[in-house]
């Protein structure tokens, strides 16, 4: 096989809240990504998730394991090493779009590209192309208090596909959408991962959705485990 676009070995993390007891979130958990694969990560609020996350992303650090990138362990390297990766090859979608309002949908999604170093033509060219995939080209022009909850989505996702990333980490990425539109949302994610072969780990309380993805794996007592 094979080296995995997403390796995560061992992971541990504490949490010294300053009370008597330290809170361990993550307790060895591992898993390894195929090219291609999109992997449900269910559990409760709480339970860790987010963090796991954020240590797959490279925004955080564990307090042990290791996290490997296309075949690249990140252990000991430079945060501007980590830095480049992140911005390369990892795409992230939360809950909350996070768009920046005074930007139009064109401008949220062409921005990572510019600062990639992406000419401006080719940067709002590829936009339009990815607001088209999900069906809201039309809107490309519009600020996000302009467009509903679904459409705000919809192109988060695009932004976090803009530089072409290997992997996409996604935390509740309809949780705030009512059924039907996180269904339709959900779907439009789906339609634009399988077209760009892209990877995905993504978190999700709703059983239903993680049930359309290749697998599904859990966090129980801070390890990872098959669903």
């Amino acid at each position: 096989m094979n080296d995995p676009v997403l390796s995560l070995s061992g992971i541990t993390k504490t949490y010294n809240t300053g009370q008597p007891n330290e809170i361990a979130v993550l307790r060895g958990a591992s898993l390894d990504l195929a090219r291609g694969e999109v992997v449900g990560l269910v559990a409760p609020s709480g339970a860790g998730k987010s963090t796991l996350l954020h240590i797959a992303g490279l925004l955080d650090t564990a307090d042990a394991g290791e996290v490997s990138i296309a075949g690249e362990a990140l252990g000991g390297k430079s945060d501007r090493r980590r830095t480049i990766l992140r911005r390369q090859e990892i795409g992230f979608v939360y809950q909350f779009h996070h768009l920046l309002p005074e930007f139009t949908a064109l401008e949220n999604i062409s921005l990572p590209m510019l600062a990639n170093g992406t000419a401006k033509d080719a940067a709002e060219t590829r936009a339009l192309q990815l607001l088209a995939s999900v069906g809201v080209e039309s809107r490309a022009h519009h600020r996000p208090a302009a467009l509903s909850g679904g459409e705000q989505q919809r192109v988060a996702f695009c932004r976090a596909m803009a530089n072409g990333p290997k992997l996409l980490l996604a935390d509740e990425p309809t949780g705030n959408l009512d059924p039907g539109t996180s269904d339709t949302v959900f779907g439009a994610l789906m339609t634009l991962v399988r077209e760009t072969g892209l990877s995905a780990l993504i978190a999700t309380h709703n059983l239903e959705l993680a049930a359309r993805m290749d697998r599904r794996v859990r966090l129980d007592g801070g390890a990872l485990v098959p669903l």
